[in-house]
């Protein structure tokens, strides 16, 4: 059977997952990228009678992997400020829980700045500088998220702090849609984990519990960069951060927390 070419297919008012949303850890079930931004659109949606508003920041628990399935998304308005709304919203299957985002939605306005200070932190050399990558986490056949993607390292490598590796799709988000930059970033923002790998995947996992996102200012073209770090401690408890970059320079940053366990066998 052919995949559609997109992470979801809209089914009425649910999504159908396909094959390209697996993550790398098996079979079955979803990297968090493609739920993350199926989450963030149907926020986005919920905001749309306020063009003013914007998310800076989201948070995503992953209550347990969600697997490649049908999907139903529910939504909820936790506050309704003047400058701030707080949106909820949870992917469900089958009537279970599976990962759930709160979005801090804030109204932007003009402000008159001096100039910002220089920011003297390295700039990200181009993708088109970088070398094809694939995701440290990969062992086996390039599938799923990891096919449905194109990478480039142009930064560090295995074993390395940071690794700064460029991402974009290769498909929409949703099948007949145009990708949103948000949906972008958020695509590419879990696999921090993935990028800056400093043990080996043969040997442990390091899957994350959560990611959260945030922003400082709107994304810009198809690609994006992580400039990732993994930290994992003997307590089995890591954390991955990634500072985000478009091609005009940084535009926030990413974090995971992690579970770090060895394989078993």
């Amino acid at each position: 059977m052919t995949t559609p070419d997109a992470f979801f297919v809209a089914d009425g008012a649910r999504f159908v997952a396909t094959r390209h949303t697996q993550w790398p850890w098996g079979p079955g079930y979803q990297h968090a990228g493609p739920p993350a931004a199926l989450l963030a659109r149907a926020i986005q949606r919920v905001i749309a009678d306020d063009p003013a508003l914007r998310i800076t920041r989201l948070t995503m628990e992953l209550l347990a992997p969600t697997p490649i399935t049908v999907l139903d998304v529910a939504t909820s308005v936790l506050r309704a400020g003047k400058k701030v709304r707080r949106v909820e919203a949870t992917l469900f299957a089958d009537g279970k829980a599976f990962c759930r985002a709160t979005a801090l939605c804030v109204r932007t306005g003009s402000v008159v700045l001096t100039a910002p200070p220089e920011d003297r932190r390295e700039r990200m050399p181009p993708p088109e500088a970088g070398e094809p990558y694939v995701f440290g986490v990969v062992t086996g056949e390039v599938v799923g998220y990891a096919a449905a993607v194109e990478a480039r390292r142009v930064k560090g490598g295995f074993g390395v702090n940071p690794t700064a590796v460029w991402i974009r799709p290769r498909v929409p988000l949703v099948l007949g849609e145009p990708l949103s930059p948000l949906a972008r970033v958020l695509i590419a923002a879990d696999s921090g984990n993935g990028s800056a790998v400093v043990l080996d995947p043969r040997q442990f996992t390091f899957v994350n519990a959560d990611l959260t996102v945030a922003l400082h200012r709107e994304p810009e073209g198809e690609w994006v960069c992580l400039e990732a770090s993994t930290w994992p401690e003997p307590t089995g408890v890591g954390l991955t951060e990634s500072r985000l970059h478009d091609a005009r320079g940084p535009i926030g940053w990413a974090l995971q927390s992690l579970i770090v366990e060895p394989r078993a066998g």
